[in-house]
C-alpha cells in the first residue's frame, strides 16, 4: 500500500481507503464489515471513513469497535454531520448547536476520544459560514478534531470558506470528499483546479460507480436480484447499456495490463495528483483485497489516452 499528503496537510493516508456508506451496520451481516475492516487493515489501509447518518450511527459503532483492536496512531478515522438526524428545526445542517451535538455523539459511538477528520457532509446555505467554521475551528482546539473537510462542495463555495477562515485565523479545509470516478467527473473543471491552489486533497466515494466499472452488470435490463442495484432505483437508473459497453472496452486494455478492470478504474483516479485517495466500499473481505491491489499501480500516458477514447 502506498501512501499521499492529504491536501497541504502532513497528514499521509492510504491511496485505498474503505468507506461504511450503504454497508456497515445495516445492509452487511456485521462479521463481513469487521473482516472488511481487519483485512484493510492488514492490507496497510489506515484510513476508515464513516458519518452519523450512516444507519442512524450504527455504522460509526461496528466501525469503532472494530478499530479499537489497533493503536490509535496507526489509523486515520473520519467522520461527518450535516444530515438530519432527529425531527426537530435543529437535527440537522451545520450551525454551530448541530456541528457540537454531532461531533460529541459520533465520538460516543465510536468510542473514540477524537477523529482525524470532520466533514461537513454538504454546504448549508442557511447557516452564515464563519459560524460554522468557528464551530469546527473549536473542536480542532478542543483536540476533538484534528483536520476539517467538506464533502460535494463547489468550488466557490470551498474558495469562499478558505477567505472566510484566513480572515478569522480559523482552520483550514484540507479535504473534499466528492463524488468521482470514470462516468461522473464534474470536479475536473473547477473544484480540482481550485483545490490545487488552495491546498485541498479530493478524497472520492463511488470510485468504482457502485460497482458498475467492476464488470458485474452485464445488461441495464438484467441486474443480479442480489446485488445493491436491485434495491435501490437511483443506483439502477444509473447502469445504463451504453456505460456497460464502455466497461466492455475497458476491459480490454485491463486485460492487456494484467489487471482488473476495478483495479484499472481505480488507478486512473490515482493518477490524478489532486486525489489523496480512493474511498471504496465493501460487503465482502475478498473486495477489500482486490481492490486494494490498484495502489502503485502506474498507468502510462498512451494507456490514459486510450481510457480517455473510451470514456467520450
Amino acid at each position: 500500500m502506498k501512501y499521499r499528503k492529504l491536501g497541504r496537510s502532513g497528514l499521509k493516508v492510504s491511496e485505498i481507503s474503505l468507506g461504511s456508506w450503504l454497508t456497515y451496520g445495516g445492509y452487511v451481516e456485521r462479521e463481513n464489515a469487521v473482516q472488511a475492516i481487519k483485512t484493510a487493515y492488514d492490507l496497510g489501509i489506515n484510513f476508515f471513513d464513516t458519518a452519523n447518518v450512516y444507519e442512524r450511527g450504527a455504522a460509526e459503532v461496528l466501525v469503532g469497535e472494530t478499530l479499537k483492536a489497533y493503536p490509535r496512531e496507526s489509523y486515520v478515522l473520519a467522520t461527518k454531520a450535516f444530515w438530519p438526524m432527529g425531527e426537530g428545526p435543529n437535527d440537522r445542517g451545520l450551525s454551530r448547536k448541530h456541528i457540537m451535538e454531532q461531533a460529541h455523539a459520533s465520538l460516543k459511538r465510536l468510542g473514540h476520544d477524537y477523529v482525524d477528520i470532520f466533514y461537513c457532509h454538504r454546504h448549508d446555505p442557511e447557516t452564515p459560514l464563519d459560524e460554522t467554521l468557528r464551530a469546527l475551528d473549536d473542536l480542532v482546539r478542543q483536540g476533538k478534531v484534528l483536520y476539517v473537510g467538506v464533502s460535494e462542495w463547489q468550488a466557490s463555495q470551498i474558495a469562499e470558506a478558505m477567505t472566510v477562515a484566513d480572515r478569522y485565523l480559523l482552520d483550514r479545509i484540507v479535504v473534499n470528499q466528492p463524488i468521482y470516478n470514470m462516468f461522473e467527473r464534474y470536479i475536473e473543471k473547477e473544484v480540482m483546479p481550485l483545490s490545487e491552489r488552495v491546498g485541498v486533497g479530493q478524497v472520492v466515494f463511488s470510485p468504482l460507480a457502485q460497482g458498475l466499472l467492476t464488470g458485474k452488470y452485464t445488461s441495464a435490463s438484467d441486474i443480479p436480484e442480489d446485488s445493491r442495484a436491485a434495491k435501490l432505483d437511483w443506483m439502477r437508473k444509473g447502469i445504463t447499456d451504453e456505460k456497460i459497453e464502455k466497461v466492455r472496452q475497458l476491459e480490454g486494455i485491463a486485460k492487456e495490463l494484467d489487471v482488473s478492470v476495478g483495479n484499472l478504474a481505480l488507478a486512473w483516479i490515482l493518477s490524478k495528483p489532486n486525489v489523496a485517495s480512493a474511498l471504496v466500499g465493501a460487503s465482502r473481505p475478498e473486495q477489500v483485497t482486490e481492490n486494494a491491489k490498484a495502489s502503485g499501480v502506474c498507468l502510462s500516458a498512451d494507456v490514459l489516452e486510450k481510457i480517455e477514447e473510451i470514456l467520450k
